[in-house]
């Protein structure tokens, strides 16, 4: 005889409840929120280890003890970049501000990771969409003074040599030399500046075949030019 089927009724299996996409959306936000203020924190601390506390800002003292801790002399194109990143206003100082900006584009928290980031931001500075504003950026943090327009002309043959020497090595050597020798001037503008930039990126050199003194170069680029002919001749 076959067994009675029973009357009573399973108990349905429990499921676990779903997870909803909106909890999991606000944890995940809130885990980004605590990393991003450890972070914050971090580079904090480490703005802390190198400011002048009376100041509230990095100073040249501070700046050079951060080289030596990134192991780059204070004079490294690399600290200029470091500069142009943090969107310095003042040469050889660094504020609060600038010192988050820049290390929280780089990701760099703590000295290694800021010195691994050194050579990531000099490849970011050398693509051609930035060198030319930081080509700019580089006269205008060596003003010092207000209402200050132009650099004497020692100031600019070692800029000039830091700035384009790896890359326009022959240019830079010849223009320096002509500046030390002529004395006619005795400091450049912000113009005469980014030009010498466009001679040196459209310009044959040293032949100087295509340099056309009719065309809008400043008067200083065409009394280059004559000397660079005479020298030769």
């Amino acid at each position: 005889m076959p067994p009675r089927a029973s009357k009573r009724k399973a108990n349905p299996t429990k499921s676990a409840p779903a997870k909803s996409p909106k909890v999991d959306s606000v944890r995940s936000a809130s885990s980004k929120g605590k990393a991003a203020s450890k972070v914050a924190e971090s580079i904090d601390n480490l703005f802390n280890t190198y400011a002048n506390k009376s100041l509230g800002s990095i100073d040249p003292d501070g700046v050079e003890a951060l080289c030596s801790d990134l192991g780059v002399d204070h004079t490294d194109v690399r600290v200029l970049m470091l500069a142009w990143k943090m969107k310095a206003k003042r040469q050889g100082y660094f504020s609060q501000d600038e010192w988050q900006l820049g290390l929280k584009a780089l990701q760099a928290d703590t000295i290694t990771k800021l010195k691994k980031a050194l050579p990531k931001l000099e490849a970011e500075v050398m693509m051609p969409a930035n060198f030319e504003d930081f080509y700019a950026f580089a006269f205008r943090y060596c003003l010092t003074e207000d209402k200050q327009k132009c650099l004497d002309i020692d100031s600019i043959c070692i800029l000039v040599d830091l700035v384009l020497g790896s890359q326009f090595r022959a240019q830079v050597d010849s223009f320096v030399e002509y500046l030390k020798s002529q004395s006619d001037y005795k400091v450049l503008n912000m113009d005469q500046w980014t030009n010498f930039l466009r001679f040196c990126q459209e310009i044959s050199f040293p032949d100087l075949q295509d340099y056309d003194t009719n065309q809008a170069w400043p008067v200083i680029l065409d009394n280059f030019v004559d000397w660079m002919k005479e020298k030769r001749s």
